[in-house]
């Protein structure tokens, strides 16, 4: 699919569809097994300072939250994430307050990015691989240059998934 119609489905489903629901308390109708396990990070735009709603896939390790920029997205989410780590997250369960970081240790990098993937229901399978049986040496080849991002919650989240 042409990358630009690509992120034009993506900016109408989430706006229309995704957002809403979070919003109206029904993020477990959007996030579930089947079309990915799915949270909205809610950040201060670096450059307006105007608050921004994303929807990101994400895996849970350790009492962290995990998820990730592909390397085919510009992310704007990405950069205002880096000027200002303090955010809130719509998760299913309900709001909480965290603090993100880049991930630079690549086994924790892999690990969660594969647990993401996995979470990610039929989108987990978009880079051409099922991320159940994909080899380590092929998962990190094509997923070199994904930045990971590290939440740690103020306050605990449910529980890891």
């Amino acid at each position: 699919m042409n990358a630009r119609i690509y992120r034009l489905f993506f900016r109408l489903l989430n706006s229309l569809f995704i957002l809403p629901a979070f919003r109206t308390g029904l993020g477990r109708i959007v996030s579930n097994p089947v079309t990915g396990r799915v949270m909205v990070l809610i950040l201060k735009g670096r450059r307006t300072g105007r608050t921004r709603y994303t929807p990101v896939g994400y895996a849970t390790m350790n009492g962290r939250i995990y998820c990730y920029r592909g390397g085919r997205s510009r992310g704007a989410w990405y950069l205002n994430l880096l000027a200002e780590p303090r955010l809130e997250i719509m998760l299913p369960e309900g709001r909480i307050r965290g603090c993100a970081e880049v991930v630079t240790d690549e086994e924790e990098k892999f690990t969660a990015l594969r647990k993401i993937l996995k979470n990610g229901g039929l989108s987990g399978l978009v880079y051409g691989f099922n991320p159940w049986t994909v080899e380590e040496g092929v998962l990190r080849e094509r997923m070199r240059g994904v930045k990971v991002v590290r939440i740690t919650p103020s306050s605990p989240i449910p529980r890891d998934r």
